[in-house]
């Protein structure tokens, strides 16, 4: 079975997609939708598609699945939209920045019968994978602690900001599910420490940029997470896993896997600049794994579920900033 695609929306994580669609045996790109002409004209151009309308790609005989990779604010719609027209849904995160909205989407999608599947990256890279791999194998006994290390080479625009929902919302929440993943346990507390270290623009637009959260799980296990918007070494992604047999970890991905050595000492190239270099295989496999998933009529590997309960781990680190305190998670999901 060849499952045949549209993409809405042609901005950055757009132009991802529809590259690792095309990549991916199995697959074919059918349409892309776009209210920026430019943007649509440039994917249709460099994949040999169509451009539709959302409306036309919803009616179409010939889409079985849509990636959804507009705007955050019209996630959750666009989801019970292509549920009801029959549609398999890879949508990017977050569904919606609300919590009962999710839920209300995600009965959508229940009562429909519907195929979603929601795009968390990372659990899909090739390192992780095998980190993960190693604990599931009981190389390093029982989990105890994980370290999470996840910044951003720089700032994002204000406007961006502005809309985001904020940094635990946008940013820390793929800390969050890949938390959820490797502690192999729902996470019964949070407990967050946020500050306005990096620009100051940030704290005018109600956000912030340096964040530290625990999680506690109720047997006991704990993962930190650590995130900043600015690293000026460049974009730093690093797990370490803490087990009752040993420690497995994740190092960050440099432009090339060398150490050179001179007079003046040992030095290694820099690292991969951003998402879109250092999750390029993830996000092949991500969509290999949905379009693996649609074509088998099995499970899909990141759910609705997945995605509401970042979100509502999200909502907990707000909420713990606020109030200064330790907010467990059932405070959030009731």
């Amino acid at each position: 079975m060849t499952v045949r695609f549209a993409i809405l929306g042609a901005g950055r994580i757009g132009q991802v997609h529809a590259k690792a669609v095309t990549s991916t045996e199995g697959a074919t790109l059918v349409a892309i939708a776009d209210p920026v002409a430019e943007a649509a004209r440039s994917v249709a151009d460099r994949y040999g598609c169509d451009i539709r309308s959302i409306d036309d790609i919803a009616d179409s005989d010939d889409v079985d699945a849509v990636a959804i990779c507009t705007p955050t604010n019209t996630h959750a719609d666009l989801i019970e939209r292509f549920a009801k027209a029959g549609k398999a849904m890879f949508c990017e995160k977050p569904i919606d920045l609300s919590l009962t909205r999710v839920r209300e989407c995600l009965e959508t999608v229940k009562a429909e019968g519907a195929t979603l599947m929601v795009g968390f990256n990372r659990r899909f890279d090739p390192d992780f994978i095998a980190l993960k791999s190693a604990i599931d194998g009981g190389r390093v006994g029982e989990v105890e602690m994980i370290t999470i290390t996840s910044r951003d080479p720089g700032t994002p625009p204000i406007d961006y900001i502005k809309v985001s929902g904020g940094i635990f919302r946008d940013m820390t929440i793929h800390d969050f599910d890949m938390a959820r993943w490797l502690l192999g346990e729902e996470v019964e507390t949070v407990m967050a420490q946020a500050s306005v270290l990096t620009d100051p623009e940030i704290g005018k637009a109600g956000d912030y940029d340096s964040v530290n959260v625990m999680l506690r799980t109720a047997s006991g296990k704990q993962a930190v997470i650590t995130n900043s918007r600015r690293a000026t070494y460049g974009y730093d992604q690093r797990i370490e896993v803490l087990g009752s047999a040993g420690m497995v970890s994740a190092r960050n991905m440099a432009e090339a896997n060398i150490e050179l050595a001179t007079k003046d000492g040992f030095g290694t190239p820099p690292l991969l600049n951003f998402f879109m270099t250092r999750y390029v295989a993830a996000y092949a496999n991500e969509i290999a794994a949905f379009v693996a998933a649609v074509a088998d009529n099995a499970p899909m590997p990141t759910t609705g579920q997945d995605g509401l309960m970042a979100l509502a781990l999200a909502d907990a680190a707000v909420k713990s900033v606020e109030e200064g305190r330790a907010v467990k998670v059932s405070e959030i999901t009731g």
